[in-house]
């Protein structure tokens, strides 16, 4: 009734309108009326409900809906393990109950004849009669000379001790039931004396006692099994007594199993899948055919079959302990995930053929090795950190091809064997072993998907992602403050990379590994079968969103590198070793003040032709590491570009000297801060990463230069020449930064070096200048 309210309070509620809401606030029984109805029908109350949802309302209330009834089944079954001691104790005392009832009624029966009898005025036949004559008159009415009541009786009772010592375990059987017939014909006719008939109740009593006894011990053999065993226990059913019957077959197996148990501890293999397979194997077919035998003797009785499963229950937890401490165990401490998911794949496999039988025992093994492989799990991933930690120590940052085929690229002809070659991914020797370790866990792992540790797996590899990232972090720098800031890192030894070269490598393993590799290998843990169940392909649909945000944070760790790149080399550009600014406003508002100061060769500023050098490397660098993921690069270029000049927009040292210093930005100063945006802006757009944020922050820091010189009184549009003379000459400086300028046979001084600049060029410079 719960999941019922939830359901009339939930979704499916919300998505029909105010007439649903005033129905979940009625109470639950009237809102169970219409349910009740006879008229009711389904097609048409779904049809009235949903006809004003929309396609992804229904979607999510078919969700909904599959989700509540996985709940449910839970529910049901924890509902029915908690219960399963006390139902088969109600059970037994019902079958007893019922043993009582049918001889009360038999007794009863016994009377209402004899009463029957003597109203009508039967005659009785007399006592001392011959008790042959009267079985035979019973059955076959035929009619032959009997020995006597006493001879009988001894006959009888010799005969019956004989098939005991025999253990001819039917014919006593049937010679018991015989006599209890008799005894109860006899008891009705008055056939023996009183002295007879007890003295043949009290031998039957006791024959039937040593027969018991006798079954027992035959089903306690160990010796005891197949046909033999499944007749043993009918014997002792028919006896009356079911319940030890069943309690004695299902101890026959059980010491069945203890014994090969021990067996397989004792001996001198100790682990592997063989190992595991064959246990299993014996133990999964012994609850089996301990399954089979039941049933074949007790049929589908409630009680017995509510006792079958507890005691396969119990013989799946012992197991579960066996395996546990034997041979997952001591794989999942040391971090050997492959043993440990081995050994529970084929135990899962071997318990799921149960399932037929009616046999659910999944969930017990479930709930005995989730742990372990939980702990599994942990160990193997803090080794695949310590080992990435220690190749990241002696890494050279150079990337290559693996000296070795992997697992990924089998090899298994001299075709297959250059095609593997061609596909392997070029990285660092350290990445290489990193992604390798990632590969087998996960392929490890997809074996395991009747756990349901997807997400437990797909958080592991996000976890040894991030501390290699952390690596590759502190190879960029040495610096105390970028070891501080990463959790972990100040206590590991990692090689720095020092070269731009050995920089960029950092990244191409990152970007590779987050952008095809590693998602590569997470696509094993979600395998697509062609002959998927619809709910299968509704579950792995239903993944697809944690998916992609797991390859966002993925790709947030990239960026986190990338940032610090960029970071780093955006502060080597503006700040010397000395601690001392670049870029700073006196290489602006030292170019006026002086009316005697000739206009100056103009030219981009030192800093933005190294920043300009220093993209241009890493653009050439990153066409070669970045094969195929071209994006990266340009994200790159741009994320390093708009690094440097975000830093002088918000440096507010830089703009406080230059609207309220004591020396105002000049007419050369402003047209200098120009040329160095027109440049910055060009070769990002002639290199395809001139990102809009970052042309719009260009735009707004040069009108902030233009209002400072229109705050001193100074027109600033008469003092800066046309647009076209700021392109033309980054444009020039562009070709001679980059080793492409060719200005025939105009004269230059060797040590000016803007002394390559164009004739016309400086002609339209000095015109500007006397305008």
């Amino acid at each position: 009734m719960d999941a019922y309210s939830s359901f009339a309070r939930g979704s499916f509620s919300s998505s029909i309108g105010d007439a649903s809401e005033l129905e979940a606030n009625l109470p639950l029984k009237d809102r169970l009326k219409g349910f009740k109805s006879s008229k009711y029908d389904v097609d048409s109350y779904v049809t009235s409900k949903c006809q004003t949802m929309s396609e992804k309302e229904i979607k999510h209330l078919c969700s909904y809906l599959i989700d509540l009834k996985k709940a449910s089944a839970e529910e049901m079954r924890k509902s029915v393990y908690a219960n399963y001691g006390a139902f088969i104790r109600t059970s037994r005392e019902i079958s007893d109950l019922e043993g009582e009832l049918l001889l009360l009624r038999n007794h009863l029966s016994t009377q209402a004849a004899l009463i029957h009898g003597l109203a009508e005025g039967a005659s009785i036949e007399s006592l001392s009669g011959d008790i042959e004559d009267s079985i035979l008159d019973h059955s076959s009415n035929e009619t032959r000379e009997l020995p006597t009541t006493d001879e009988w009786l001894v006959e009888f009772l010799d005969n019956l001790e004989v098939l005991l010592v025999e253990k001819r375990m039917d014919e006593a059987l049937a010679a018991l039931d015989k006599g209890e017939q008799i005894a109860q014909d006899s008891n009705c006719r008055k056939a023996l004396s009183a002295s007879a008939l007890s003295t043949l109740e009290a031998a039957i009593r006791n024959q039937r006692q040593k027969l018991a006894s006798l079954l027992e011990q035959t089903i306690s053999q160990p010796s005891t099994r197949g046909v033999e065993l499944r007749s043993a226990a009918q014997a002792l059913k028919k006896l009356g007594d079911g319940s030890r019957a069943h309690m004695l077959l299902l101890s026959s197996h059980q010491q069945k199993l203890q014994r090969s148990l021990h067996s397989f501890r004792t001996s001198s293999n100790s682990g592997g899948g063989v190992y595991t397979a064959a246990i299993s194997q014996f133990v999964f077919s012994t609850i089996a055919q301990a399954a089979s035998d039941s049933l074949a003797v007790f049929g589908e009785e409630p009680a017995y079959a509510s006792e079958l499963v507890t005691w396969s229950v119990r013989q799946t937890d012992g197991f579960a302990v066996f395996l546990k401490r034997y041979v997952i165990g001591s794989s999942a401490a040391v971090g050997s995930l492959r043993i440990a998911a081995e050994s529970v794949q084929i135990c899962m496999g071997h318990c799921s053929l149960l399932e037929a039988r009616g046999l659910a025992l999944t969930p017990v093994l479930f709930r005995h090795f989730r742990p372990f492989i939980e702990n599994a799990i942990t160990a193997n991933l803090r080794r695949i950190e310590q080992s990435s930690a220690a190749l990241a120590a002696a890494d050279d940052w150079l990337l290559a091809y693996s000296p070795v085929a992997s697992r990924l690229f089998p090899r298994s002809s001299s075709t297959s064997s250059l095609a593997s070659v061609v596909s392997q991914p070029k990285l660092s020797r350290s990445a290489h072993r990193f992604n390798t370790m990632v590969q087998e866990f996960v392929e490890d792992m997809g074996s395991l998907e009747s756990l349901q540790l997807d997400a437990l797996t797909l958080e592991g590899v996000l976890q040894v992602f991030n501390s290699y990232i952390n690596l590759l972090i502190t190879a960029l720098s040495s610096s105390v403050e970028n070891e501080m800031n990463l959790e972990g890192s100040a206590t590991k030894i990692v090689r720095l990379a020092e070269t731009e070269a050995q920089q960029i490598a950092l990244l191409a393993n990152a970007s590779l590994l987050a952008d095809e590799l590693i998602p590569r290998a997470a696509t094993k843990l979600f395998p697509h079968s062609r002959t998927e169940t619809p709910r299968k392909a509704v579950e792995r649909q239903s993944r697809v969103p944690e998916q992609r945000e797991w390859k966002r944070r993925l790709q947030r760790s990239v960026d986190r590198l990338r940032d610090s790149f960029c970071r780093q080399h955006a502060l080597e550009l503006i700040f010397t070793e000395e601690g001392d600014t670049r870029l700073n406003a006196q290489m602006y508002l030292s170019m006026d003040g002086n009316e005697n100061l000739e206009e100056p060769e103009w030219f981009p500023s030192q800093i933005f032709q190294v920043l300009f050098a220093k993209l241009t490397r890493i653009a050439s660098m990153a066409t070669e590491m970045f094969v195929g993921r071209e994006r990266f690069a340009t994200v790159l270029l741009m994320r390093l570009t708009e690094t440097v000049i975000l830093w002088l927009s918000e440096d507010q040292a830089f703009w406080e000297e230059v609207e309220e210093g004591p020396r105002p930005l000049g007419p050369f100063g402003l047209q200098q801060f120009y040329l160095d945006m027109e440049f910055v802006i060009l070769f990002s757009s002639q290199g395809r990463y001139l990102s809009r944020n970052l042309h719009q922050v260009i735009k707004n820091i040069i009108a902030r230069a233009i209002d400072s010189l229109a705050s001193t009184g100074t027109d600033p549009y008469s003092a800066l020449p046309e647009d076209d003379w700021f392109a033309e000459v980054a444009q020039i400086a562009i070709k001679m930064l980059t080793g492409k300028a060719n200005f025939g046979n105009v004269d230059r001084e060797a040590t000016s070096p803007t002394a390559s600049i164009s004739a016309k060029s400086m002609s339209s410079v000095h015109s500007h200048g006397s305008n």
